[in-house]
């Protein structure tokens, strides 16, 4: 017999994913760096995995070239640049329920042998482990601070006030954790550079924000799964290499708009927690703040 009309509807529930593993990127005309990445990712892990690239709009032609040359690659055209997030979402969009472990990285990196498989182990003795980050180097050998407190009202503003100008400033140091030691701990937020998600996690908080386009929107992330009951972990054991993004860095004119996204998008995280009509003052303040600062970081850029 059919339901009737006046029974209530059943909860939807949610999905069931199977353990096995995929790895999504979101490209735009990477380069030679894919060619690094994908090479690199094989001594990663001794798990199967499949690649899918989320390509927002490249015109040098090293996805399609990687997608033909490589077994276990798929590419997603996207067709225009809708941004890392959105991008990355849409990549996790074209799994199947067999894939419970999605892998968001840039093509920028260089995997460490065995990072990925040190992430899972991770994961495996950290049940409520939403997200997994692993230990970053810049291509100068640096540690890149990839683990950090979520942003403040105080921190953020002095961090951006004396970050430049005074690196070992408390503000900065206590929101990049600089003095934390570097061992396996929970964090506020990971790199979206490189994040092993479990599936389930990354569903029950919708994935990543579309209305960041680039930049917050792993911060944004990460508070949100908090939210939700889920752990972000910071796994120094496993280690890889952002070599610096192909896309990003080709021209300063290039590197100046990313800078005022990156304020944009700071002002759009820091906006939604001060909502409102009587915390408008306190948005404009923040509007005015970052825009002096993001106008002064693209000046600079642009020399």
């Amino acid at each position: 017999m059919s339901q009737s009309s006046a029974e209530p509807a059943l909860a939807e529930q949610p999905a069931r994913y199977g353990d096995e593993l995929a790895v999504v990127t979101v490209t735009y005309s990477p380069g030679d760096s894919l060619t690094e990445f994908l090479d690199s990712l094989r001594a990663a892990t001794t798990r199967d995995y499949t690649v899918v690239l989320a390509d927002n709009g490249s015109v040098d032609g090293a996805p399609e070239r990687a997608a033909a040359e490589r077994d276990g690659v798929e590419l997603l055209r996207i067709g225009e640049n809708i941004g890392y997030g959105s991008g990355a979402n849409r990549g996790v969009a074209e799994l199947g329920p067999e894939v419970g472990w999605v892998v968001v990285a840039n093509p920028d990196l260089v995997w460490g042998p065995g990072s990925l498989d040190e992430l899972l182990a991770a994961a495996a003795r950290t049940p409520r482990a939403g997200a997994l980050g692993p230990l970053i180097r810049d291509a100068d050998g640096a540690v890149y601070p990839s683990a950090r407190l979520l942003p403040s009202l105080g921190r953020g503003a002095g961090h951006a006030v004396f970050g430049t100008v005074w690196p070992g400033n408390p503000w900065t140091k206590a929101y990049r954790q600089s003095e934390g030691s570097v061992e396996e701990r929970d964090a506020g937020w990971l790199s979206g550079s490189c994040l092993l998600l479990r599936r389930a996690a990354f569903d029950s908080v919708a994935g990543f924000d579309s209305r960041y386009f680039m930049y917050f929107e792993d911060v944004d992330l990460g508070e949100r799964l908090t939210r939700a009951g889920w752990r972000n972990r910071y796994v120094p054991s496993a280690e890889v290499v952002h070599t610096g993004g192909h896309a990003t860095t080709a021209n300063s004119d290039v590197s100046a708009r990313m800078l005022a996204e990156h304020h944009r998008s700071a002002y759009r995280y820091l906006a939604d927690h001060y909502p409102g009509p009587a915390l408008a003052p306190v948005r404009l303040v923040l509007r005015a703040g970052l825009g002096a600062r993001s106008a002064l970081a693209v000046r600079r850029a642009s020399r």
